[in-house]
């Protein structure tokens, strides 16, 4: 699988952002894994390959979740926010990433 070659311009879209919230905070510790937001369209694949690529550490496995908009009122009409895909991506033993230390 990894003779695969990625277009490395669309690895650096395919992670929106990371996501920092208690939960996602407390299943990185306990499973080792990090939390991203990912384009909607990102595959298994891209994403680890972006991971990697970014943050130089070994991606063990990535799990996604496509979360619903939520549907809301503004004043009279109804409008519903984005569908947000997330990766879990877990990494390898003894492998860490460090947000604060990565900012370019």
């Amino acid at each position: 699988m990894s003779t695969v070659k990625h277009d490395e311009g669309r690895l650096a879209q395919v992670l929106v952002a990371p996501i920092v919230s208690e939960k996602a905070t407390r299943v990185g510790e306990k499973h080792n894994q990090v939390l991203f937001k990912v384009l909607r369209d990102a595959t298994k694949p891209e994403i680890k390959a972006a991971v990697e690529l970014m943050f130089k550490v070994e991606v063990a496995s990535v799990s996604t979740v496509t979360q619903k908009g939520k549907v809301k009122r503004f004043g009279r009409s109804i409008g519903r926010r984005d569908h947000v895909k997330k990766a879990y991506v877990a990494l390898k033993p003894g492998q860490e990433l460090n947000f604060s230390g990565e900012a370019a």
